[in-house]
């Protein structure tokens, strides 16, 4: 970015762990710097920065009034956690361009830190959806007389942590159904599923250990499956929107008539995925194991146990040992990053 004689404008976070990401979470200290490079001598009104987060939801549909008439509805809901504004340099008006009260900044590399603390109250983790987003990023300003404002922003992550060593998460999920199969004036017998796993709270990386057995007495060929599922749901306006996506799966052996499979400890790894969004009032992220049943030419027999994404992972003590901060850094492949600076 040059801009005549402001060669670049930059922003740099100072990471709480050892990767390069800056992550954060609720009641944590962002701080960082802003880098001016300037290739001569130049005037300056102030530098500001201004940092956010913010939760927004948006999607549109499409509504029939009548026989010629139609209309799109549009649907939009925010949730602002914080709004910090801060002057590292000049004053905080800045609309006149007289030129009193300027600052000289002279040829070369000039930075200014800046340091804001995060608010305690739970903060969304940080979220790209199809219908909204869950997003935290600084401002950098740079305004001079008679001179458009030089922009920049640059996002920074915020985990909003999920201890799964807690006894709700902890707890084995389990079920069984069953289903019986007509045709025509005969039926067949029964075919039964019951699954468990160990418990309901797990980190991306991890393997979910499925126990299941499957008894096949109808007269069809079956195929046991089991699928990893995410949904994403979105709150606006009193109306709700959701997304549902396949996150992993696996399958068994096809079971003909009269046979049985029994799964113990039957692997499903959990990819790279975003924690769960539990406490967000207008976008939740959801996680559920759905054990199946596929039975050609009839609805498949189904279990949907829930699951809950965390962020820290399970300790063989069932306890803490280190900093939210540091166990954060284990679990962040999910995000895509590199979180961009991005000129306006």
């Amino acid at each position: 970015m040059v801009l005549g004689k402001v060669k670049s404008l930059t922003i740099s976070f100072d990471c709480l762990n050892d990767s390069s990401i800056p992550v954060y979470s609720s009641g944590d200290t962002v701080s960082g710097r802003v880098s001016l490079d300037v290739t001569g001598e130049i005037r300056v009104k102030s530098l500001k920065i201004r940092a956010r987060g913010h939760a927004e939801v948006r999607w549109t549909e499409s509504r029939n009034a009548g026989s010629n008439t139609a209309y799109t509805q549009n649907y939009t809901e925010e949730v602002e956690y914080f709004n910090h504004k801060e002057v590292l340099l000049g004053h905080e008006r800045d609309e006149d361009n007289s030129e009193e009260g300027l600052h000289t900044i002279h040829s070369g590399r000039h930075e200014y830190a800046f340091s804001f603390e995060l608010p305690q109250i739970p903060l969304a983790t940080s979220f790209e959806g199809r219908h909204g987003s869950v997003r935290y990023w600084v401002k950098a300003e740079l305004h001079r007389p008679w001179l458009l404002p030089v922009k920049l922003k640059k996002e920074f992550t915020v985990f909003e942590h999920i201890d799964i060593n807690t006894p709700s998460l902890l707890s084995p999920q389990a079920g069984t159904k069953e289903k019986t199969l007509c045709c025509w004036l005969c039926t067949s017998g029964p075919i039964s599923l019951s699954a468990k796993i160990e418990r309901k709270g797990y980190t991306p990386g991890e393997s979910i250990q499925i126990f299941a057995e499957i008894e096949n007495c109808s007269s069809r060929m079956v195929v046991p499956k089991a699928t990893i599922y995410q949904t994403q749901a979105f709150y606006a306006k009193g109306k709700i929107k959701e997304v549902k996506q396949l996150v992993a799966n696996l399958r068994g052996e096809s079971l003909s008539s009269g046979k049985t499979e029994t799964w113990n400890g039957k692997q499903l790894k959990i990819p790279p995925v975003s924690p769960s969004i539990l406490d967000c009032s207008i976008i939740r992220v959801e996680y559920s194991l759905m054990v199946y049943v596929d039975i050609p030419g009839a609805m498949d027999l189904f279990l949907n146990l829930p699951l809950v994404i965390g962020t820290i992972p399970l300790h063989p003590f069932g306890s803490r040992t280190s900093s939210v901060s540091s166990q954060g850094s284990m679990n962040i492949n999910w995000l895509g990053l590199t979180l961009p600076e991005r000129p306006e």
